[in-house]
């Protein structure tokens, strides 16, 4: 089945969206919605669509399967919504959704709509090397700790310093380091360890009250991982995975580019595979996958769905323990 699909949000992460979908034959981009007709009708033409949309409930109803959400976090929570309620199947950008009360509102309408399938678009956890990365972890006797790191100068920090407060930089927008990076060393964390028993986050705040950058723990029953993320300065440290004598180092959590592993004896394996040109394929193709094929898929959509709650009520934690709130809490 070809899946006809709706966008909203035209940045550069829905373009590759759109290219995955197109690159796995199971997709055919068919509607844009986009606040400005003109935004919407530029981004189209590199797709040859023109059927542009600037009114959200006539998106909805121009025959559309499934709709990719990257917009703002802030909105997310109505616009899901709303796809549900028509009965589309959704795939939404990570944050999916503010915290557990608006996710708490969203599986009840699952609930009532048990033929609509909603995915997080948490690509790094779907790609082939992190299938490596959770086989290793599973051959190694002990985990005794672990560090993960994240942190890339934002394209839109020049303009936070100027004096403004962009989107991906605002509570407004339930937005900020943790939910925009930390997301992904985190969603890496819960997928190989589980929900942390406890959790505590320390914040650099930017002077908007939206995080810049922070630190946080996350505590398991034998071990403790720290995620290190930020959005106005450049890392280049690995990420790592200790055992006893041995060490999985990854080179770039995001993007699972590089893998290697350490034995007791300090011998380096390689174990990373090239990555594919585009890295939201194999999400693609697995969203795809799922929606035509429930039965079969059942029990793996569920834990995925559980896998995407799981992180929102971690970064909540989180973000808790940070005294940071954001307007969609009140």
């Amino acid at each position: 089945m070809t899946y006809k699909l709706g966008i909203i949000g035209t940045n550069w992460i829905t373009k590759q969206f759109v290219e995955a979908a197109n690159e796995s034959g199971q997709y055919e981009l068919t509607a844009i919605y986009s606040r400005r007709e003109s935004t919407g009708q530029k981004f189209g033409q590199d797709f040859n669509v023109d059927a542009v949309y600037t009114d959200l409930e006539t998106f909805y109803n121009s025959g559309i399967d499934v709709v990719y959400i990257a917009s703002p976090n802030s909105v997310h929570f109505e616009q899901v919504k709303t796809a549900i309620v028509h009965d589309i199947h959704v795939i939404v950008e990570k944050s999916a959704f503010s915290n557990p009360n608006e996710y708490a509102q969203i599986m009840q309408l699952l609930a009532e709509h048990k033929n609509v399938r909603l995915f997080e678009a948490a690509r790094h956890i779907q790609q082939p090397n992190f299938k490596i990365i959770e086989e290793q972890v599973a051959k190694m006797p002990k985990i005794s700790g672990a560090t993960f790191v994240y942190e890339k100068y934002s394209s839109r920090f020049d303009e936070y310093l100027a004096g403004n407060e962009p989107n991906v930089l605002s509570r407004q927008f339930s937005a900020g380091a943790l939910t925009d990076l930390g997301i992904y060393p985190i969603y890496a964390i819960i997928k190989l360890f589980g929900k942390p028993q406890a959790s505590h986050y320390f914040a650099t705040p930017l002077r908007n009250g939206a995080d810049g950058r922070g630190i946080a723990i996350l505590r398991y029953q034998n071990f403790d991982v720290t995620v290190e993320f930020g959005k106005g300065s450049n890392s280049h440290l690995n990420s790592e995975i200790l055992g006893l004598r041995d060490t999985l180092v990854i080179g770039d959590i995001a993007e699972v580019l590089d893998i290697t592993y350490y034995d007791a004896d300090k011998v380096a394996h390689e174990l990373s595979q090239a990555p594919a040109t585009n890295p939201m394929i194999s999400e693609a193709e697995l969203f795809a996958d799922m929606m035509t094929n429930k039965t079969e898929t059942k029990t793996a959509y569920e834990t995925l769905l559980t896998l995407s709650q799981t992180v929102n009520q971690v970064l909540f934690d989180l973000r808790q323990d940070a005294g940071m709130v954001f307007p969609a809490d009140k």
